[in-house]
């Protein structure tokens, strides 16, 4: 839901304030009701910040894609890619972000092999991993798997192996892909342009929802 993004980052304002506890005039209690807000809501900022800068600020450095595209790293991770903190540097990465509120999305992976790890981490904007694809968690099959937000109801449709459900409406899925070594980053490739994300109505051949409201999105300021 959008709700919680507004809440996380009213509540990391209020937390520039400084507080001493009862010293400073303020109740007892003071203290630990910062750190509670802290746990609460700083987390959730943080991953806002990176959906900010990853699927809606087209201007920034970091930019991927909008809502609902899926994007490859076509190479590893380097020192300018500095939206996550500390990504992998032997890894390429896809990323996801989804826009769960009209309909869920269908992610499909094509069959990897047996040798080779790979996982599709879902992760929701309270930062709670939901669910995870790959070879741990479901196989190397080739399989299709649908992203629901917390509102959606229904049968898991024909053809999908698995429905997960977000807890908010936004969430995201970090593919991980294994590299063996330098030369193996074509083969990564291949199986990136394997992996496909579209809306589950795109996917049944169906008729589309009605389009969800646009969203005046806070902004985010890098300057510190």
């Amino acid at each position: 839901m959008f709700k919680p993004f507004v809440t996380g980052i009213a509540i990391a304002s209020l937390l520039l304030v400084p507080v001493s506890g009862s010293a400073a005039g303020q109740p007892a209690d003071t203290a630990a009701i910062a750190e509670e807000a802290t746990v609460y809501g700083l987390p959730m900022v943080d991953l806002y910040k990176l959906m900010y800068d990853q699927a809606i600020d087209t201007g920034n450095s970091q930019f991927k894609a909008p809502f609902n595209t899926l994007h490859n790293e076509s190479n590893v991770f380097t020192p300018a890619d500095i939206s996550i903190v500390t990504p992998n540097s032997d890894t390429p990465y896809s990323e996801l972000w989804m826009d769960l509120r009209a309909e869920p999305v269908v992610l499909c992976v094509p069959e990897i092999d047996k040798d080779r790890y790979y996982s599709v981490m879902l992760t929701s904007l309270y930062t709670f991993n939901f669910g995870y694809i790959g070879s741990r968690a479901t196989g190397n099959d080739a399989a299709c798997y649908a992203v629901a937000g917390p509102d959606w109801k229904g049968e898991t449709p024909k053809g999908i192996a698995k429905v997960f459900q977000s807890e908010t409406e936004f969430a995201t899925a970090l593919y991980r892909t294994q590299l063996f070594n330098p030369a193996d980053i074509d083969n990564v490739r291949k199986i990136q342009a394997g992996y496909t994300a579209e809306p589950l109505s795109a996917y049944l051949d169906a008729p589309a929802p009605a389009a969800p409201p646009a969203i005046d999105w806070p902004k985010i300021d890098d300057a510190s």
